[in-house]
C-alpha cells in the first residue's frame, strides 16, 4: 500500500482496488500440486521396488522444496498485482522487486470493453479491455476479480472528472456515501485498518 500512496498525486484518491481473480492462483497451485505428488510417488516407487536397501533414495524427498518454493512464488507475484482505479486515472501495478507501473488517465479512455464467460459471472471474474486515446491503443486486463465494479468505478470517476468534480478534496451531502463505501472496499481489501478508515470516514463527515 505504500508503494501506491508513492504513486499518487497531492489530491488523488483511490476509487477501487482489483486484483486478478483467485481462480488463476488456483490453477498454478493445482498445477504445482500434482507435480509435487508425482515426485512423492515416482521416489516413493524408487525406493521401495528398485533401490529399497538405498540410503540416499530417500533424500531425494528434499526435491518436493522446488514446487513448492515455485508456489510461493506464484502467491507473491498473484498479490504484488494490482488495478487500481483512482478519480485521476486507472493504474496497473505488477512485479515484486522490481515495480512495472502502467498507467490511462481517465481522460483518454475512450470505452471500456468487458468479456465474461458464463463461469466468469458465477464465480466474479472476466476481462477488460480498455481503449485509449494514448499510444498503447488498448490495455487488457486478464482474468480480473470483480471487473463490474471495476468497470463501473472506472466509468464514474471519468464522469466525475469530466465534470470537474475529482481532486477537488470536498464532497457535497449528496455524494458523501460513494467516498465512505470507497473507504469501507479498501478496509475490507486490507489495504486501510479499522484506525485509518475511521479517520479517513471523519474527514469526509467533516466536510459536510
Amino acid at each position: 500500500m505504500s508503494y501506491l500512496k508513492n504513486l499518487l498525486g497531492e489530491n488523488e484518491q483511490i476509487v477501487f482496488v482489483t486484483r486478478q481473480h483467485w481462480l488463476v492462483l488456483l490453477g498454478q497451485i493445482l498445477a504445482k500440486s500434482v507435480l509435487a505428488l508425482g515426485l512423492v510417488i515416482l521416489i516413493t516407487l524408487i525406493w521401495r521396488i528398485w533401490l529399497p536397501q538405498s540410503l540416499l533414495v530417500p533424500l531425494a524427498y528434499l526435491l518436493l522444496l522446488l514446487p513448492l518454493l515455485s508456489l510461493l512464488q506464484n502467491v507473491i507475484i498473484w498479490m504484488s498485482q494490482q488495478y487500481i482505479v483512482t478519480d485521476w486515472r486507472v493504474i496497473q501495478i505488477s512485479g515484486v522487486f522490481s515495480k512495472e507501473v502502467t498507467d490511462s488517465s481517465l481522460e483518454k479512455v475512450n470505452d471500456v470493453k468487458l468479456d465474461q464467460t458464463f463461469l466468469g459471472r458465477l464465480l466474479d471474474y472476466g476481462d477488460l479491455e480498455i481503449l485509449t486515446a494514448s499510444e498503447l491503443g488498448v490495455n487488457r486486463f486478464s482474468y480480473v476479480g470483480r471487473p463490474v465494479r471495476l468497470k463501473t468505478a472506472m466509468l464514474n470517476a471519468k464522469d466525475k472528472l469530466e465534470h470537474g468534480q475529482a481532486g477537488l478534496g470536498s464532497r457535497s451531502e449528496v455524494d458523501i456515501m460513494g467516498p465512505i463505501e470507497q473507504l469501507d472496499n479498501l478496509r475490507e481489501q486490507g489495504l486501510l485498518t479499522d484506525e485509518e478508515f475511521q479517520q479517513q470516514k471523519a474527514q469526509v463527515l467533516a466536510k459536510l
